[in-house]
């Protein structure tokens, strides 16, 4: 996944003037935790989500998840750093004017972004501010990571501006679930067509 062009859009971490850095004390991970913890970072250093780091001024704990197949979700627990931004108040889109917008189209695609928010890089200067530990080595996120104050918003900025010519035509968004709509059933193959060619042009992914 090569993420979408720096140039376009990139998520600047602002934290309020006079927030104090917090490092967090670690938390205790049971051994067979910690293993599955490992297979996960060794995943995430190896598509280039995360990357070591030393110095730290913040310092964030993981949250392991564990999903119903058995694996772990290396969650982190941003709360300090979230107190210490301001919210970015870009609207998302009203849900029920979506639904209303459907009235009289014949064919609808719905889908889904493939790690929707690991699309977008962290600016590098503010990489070190989402920096958490784990029992194998303290890492940061090159990538917008999940529970990160204002991720949303910097998403659904990006997705508006990407398909702002085709919403409320042939397409609605909301963050990074993608709706496809076409009047007549035999428009749609080329409606999904042009919205396709729309994300190679960004490197936008979706789940197949």
């Amino acid at each position: 996944m090569l993420g979408l062009d720096e140039d376009f859009v990139v998520h600047n971490l602002v934290v309020e003037k006079g927030a104090i850095p917090m490092k967090k004390k670690p938390r205790k991970i049971p051994f067979e935790v910690s293993l599955l913890v490992k297979k996960e970072i060794e995943k995430l250093l190896e598509v280039g989500f995360i990357r070591p780091i030393d110095y730290l001024e913040w310092m964030e704990n993981i949250v392991p998840v564990k999903k119903p197949i058995g694996e772990i979700r290396v969650c982190t627990d941003f709360r300090y750093l979230n107190k210490a931004c301001p919210k970015d108040d870009f609207p998302l889109p009203n849900i029920d004017m979506i639904i209303n917008s459907l009235l009289g189209y014949e064919m609808l695609s719905f889908m889904d972004g493939f790690s929707g928010y690991n699309q977008i890089k962290i600016k590098e200067n503010d990489q070190h501010k989402i920096a958490f530990r784990t029992p194998w080595g303290n890492f940061c996120y090159k990538v917008m990571p999940f529970g990160l104050k204002n991720i949303g918003a910097t998403y659904q900025r990006a997705m508006t501006a990407m398909f702002h010519d085709f919403i409320h035509k042939t397409m609605e968004v909301y963050v990074d679930d993608i709706l496809i709509k076409s009047k007549r059933k035999e428009d749609h193959v080329s409606d999904i067509k042009v919205a396709f060619d729309r994300m190679k042009q960004y490197k936008l992914r979706i789940k197949p």
